[in-house]
């Protein structure tokens, strides 16, 4: 009964990181400033952020809780350090739409990873989602935006062999909280952005527009996404994940008006229909469950 009252807590909390990470598009576009700059405000508000939280939720043993991390915690940072900055790099050299194509095999990556190093394999069910939302992101994607942007297209791989290889960590490593982890890294990765940026050239209308970036965004977001990857499977935390992909363009389209193209709503309905689709029959096996040991206990 536990274990499938956290699967469910597990799967709201990556719904909700996907729809804070799924507002990047429109801060991005909101806000007027160089990447570097924007990084660097986004990863301090972002640490920040989970800084307080784990302050609050620890308060009784937080130095023990950072502690308790160890190698897999430092890997944890690392390799989402390195995943946020691929990701920026490559779409300052590649177009959007083939980075989120490549973004859109992540769940396919996690599952392979999953089985080989912790064992954890998926049912049909979620492969087949996992299908269905790659082919929807495929057709959001523009064939003629596709060109020669090998480096481009070497971050974005990166990125999502590094993002893939942090949600397994965290699954397999679930009995200890990587909170410290996740806020270590946005951390750093303002760190790496301060020698490019400007961050003291910002208004303070902007800064606002930077502070509700890095704390609802990416804050936010990285805080949903390592507690909740800690109550699912890893490969379903990046298969719901995958909801950014459709929401990031309806965001854009309903603040500034940018249209989406027919390919993108048909393609995005794929990905919401596949993640819905796994969501329902996950929860449909959950109660079948509760309702057989009820059955057997009585």
């Amino acid at each position: 009964m536990q274990d499938d009252q956290n699967r469910g807590l597990g799967t709201v909390l990556i719904i909700g990181s996907a729809v804070a990470y799924s507002l990047s598009g429109y801060f991005t576009r909101l806000i007027p400033l160089d990447v570097w700059t924007i990084l660097f405000w986004r990863g301090l508000f972002g640490g920040l952020t989970i800084a307080v939280f784990i302050a609050w939720h620890h308060r009784h043993g937080l130095w023990g809780v950072v502690r308790a991390v160890g190698m897999p915690g430092l890997w944890v940072t690392v390799l989402s350090t390195v995943a946020t900055i691929c990701f920026i790099s490559a779409l300052r050299l590649a177009p959007v739409a083939d980075v989120m194509a490549i973004h859109a095999a992540i769940p396919f990556m996690t599952a392979v990873l999953a089985l080989v190093f912790t064992g954890e394999r998926e049912g049909w069910s979620t492969w087949g989602a996992s299908v269905a939302a790659l082919i929807g992101v495929m057709i959001i994607v523009n064939p003629q935006a596709s060109g020669g942007h090998l480096a481009g297209y070497a971050f974005a791989a990166t990125m999502a062999l590094s993002y893939a290889a942090m949600m397994v960590i965290i699954r397999k490593n679930r009995h200890v909280s990587m909170l410290p982890a996740a806020c270590l890294s946005a951390l750093l990765c303002a760190l790496v952005a301060l020698p490019f940026g400007r961050p003291m050239a910002v208004s303070t209308t902007v800064m606002i527009d930077l502070m509700l970036f890095g704390t609802v965004q990416f804050g936010l977001g990285l805080l949903l996404m390592t507690v909740g990857t800690r109550l699912i499977s890893a490969t379903r935390s990046a298969l719901i994940g995958s909801m950014e992909n459709p929401l990031a363009p309806l965001w854009v389209w309903l603040a500034f008006g940018e249209q989406p193209l027919t390919a993108t709503w048909i393609g995005g309905g794929l990905v919401m229909a596949a993640v819905i689709f796994d969501v329902l029959l996950k929860s449909r096996h959950r109660r079948r469950a509760i309702a057989s040991t009820s059955m057997t206990e009585a």
